[in-house]
Order: structure tokens, then C-alpha cells, then sequence
């Protein structure tokens, strides 16, 4: 989320929404929601600011909910412009945002606004690791941008990662994974391992291989002519 002044009231704009994929042939379009409340976000001549690429040719610009349908319990909407599949497929995993003032309250759990998370403590196991610096706002999801004394790192913005946002507290707490936030330990080398092997299996053989070589020399001995 990203926050916006219009120079009156101070805005911030609320994802709501991914489309995902053209849904039939008459412009139809999937959508994934990011609202509780889509009876209130996605109603017919709701306007939603996109985001989509750079080389889009939506870049830049708005599109208008025309109707909401549900089929197979998923979200499908139509919108102005958009006249048929091929105008649909143009704007799969595009971005939704509204525009909502900074003092209205979303009414909505776990929906933060950008400026709501910025300089939030973060910790793991009780100890704080840094600071947020920034959101990055990706397709697929969003990520906590955490500045720590070794440098900045990247959080995907996840129950599973991060169970716990508490804005009164200031303190937003994760789980990360191994190997998230530091490097894991290097796995030995199984070239090593099998040069040990080698050599163990090579100092062995040459033990073996040495009363070979003592009694062929005795029989060379005993097999010389003249010998008593």
C-alpha cells in the first residue's frame, strides 16, 4: 500500500484484489480478493487504480467493475472496456487498489496500511533483529523489506512467516524459516568423504598386498638352480 496526498485529506490506497485469468469469452475475468468486504469493494461502478507492468497498455491507468459474479464459489468480474477474452488475458495478474482515507478504518483483520508498518520493530524469539524500512507489493505476495544491521532483507508477508502484527505495541513478530535470514551451515563434501574412503581403501590393499610379495620372492629364491 502505498500512501497518496490529494493535498486535503491524507489518502493511502487498500489492495483488494488480483485478476488472475480470462473467464469465458466475453471479457470475464478471475479474481483473487484481499478484502473481507468484497459486498463493499466490489460493487457495480467501483474504480480501481491498476497495477500491471510498465509495457502494459493498462499501465497507468483505472478500470471500472461493471458486476461481480461468483461461479464454483470464485469471484469472476466484468468490467467497462473489457469487451472479450483477449482484452481479459491483457490484464491476468494485475493489481487492484482503492483509494481510502487514512482515517477511515478498514474493519478488516490483518490489513495494515503501509505507513501503518514502516519503522515497526521486528523480532524473532524475543529479540529484535531490525527495523521495517518499506512493503514490496509482488503479484504473488507481499514482502516486509527489514533493515538490520548486516543489511536489508526480505520477508514474505505471511501468516505462516509472520503470525503477529501488533500496531499498539509497535512490534511485529516472525518465524522464519532456516536459511532466511542467515546462511546455513556448509553440508561436508562428498568428494572429501570419498577421498578418505580411497585412501583408507588404498592403504589397506597395500597392507594386504605385502606378504604377497614377500612369499613370491621366497619362491624366486627357492626356485634358483645351485640352491641347496
Amino acid at each position: 500500500m502505498s500512501s497518496v496526498n490529494d493535498g486535503t485529506t491524507p489518502r493511502s490506497q487498500l489492495r483488494v484484489g488480483r485478476l488472475t485469468k480470462a473467464h469465458g469469452l466475453k471479457g470475464a475475468i478471475k479474481l483473487e480478493l484481499f478484502t473481507d468486504d468484497p459486498g463493499r469493494r466490489f460493487v457495480p461502478g467501483a474504480v480501481f487504480t491498476l497495477q500491471v507492468p510498465t509495457g502494459s497498455p493498462w499501465h497507468g491507468k483505472k478500470i471500472e467493475l461493471v458486476e461481480l459474479r461468483w461461479y464454483n464459489q470464485h469471484a469472476v468480474g466484468f468490467f467497462k472496456d473489457v469487451p472479450d477474452r483477449e482484452a481479459a488475458e491483457a490484464l491476468a495478474k494485475a493489481i487492484l487498489w482503492i483509494d481510502q482515507d487514512d482515517a477511515e478504518q478498514s474493519g478488516e483483520e490483518d490489513a495494515w496500511y503501509d505507513h501503518q508498518l514502516i519503522g515497526l520493530s521486528v523480532v524473532r524469539d524475543g529479540e529484535k533483529i531490525g527495523t521495517i524500512a518499506r512493503l514490496e507489493h509482488l503479484p504473488a505476495q507481499d514482502l516486509l523489506i527489514v533493515k538490520t544491521p548486516a543489511g536489508e532483507v526480505m520477508i514474505p508477508f505471511v501468516k505462516a512467516i509472520v503470525p503477529s502484527v501488533d500496531i499498539k505495541t509497535g512490534i511485529v513478530t516472525i518465524t522464519p524459516p532456516p536459511g532466511l535470514l542467515e546462511e546455513l551451515p556448509e553440508e561436508p563434501d562428498d568428494d572429501d568423504d570419498s577421498d578418505h574412503v580411497a585412501d583408507a581403501a588404498g592403504t589397506s590393499t597395500a597392507a594386504t598386498a605385502a606378504p604377497e610379495t614377500e612369499s613370491e620372492s621366497q619362491a624366486e629364491v627357492d626356485g634358483v638352480p645351485g640352491q641347496s
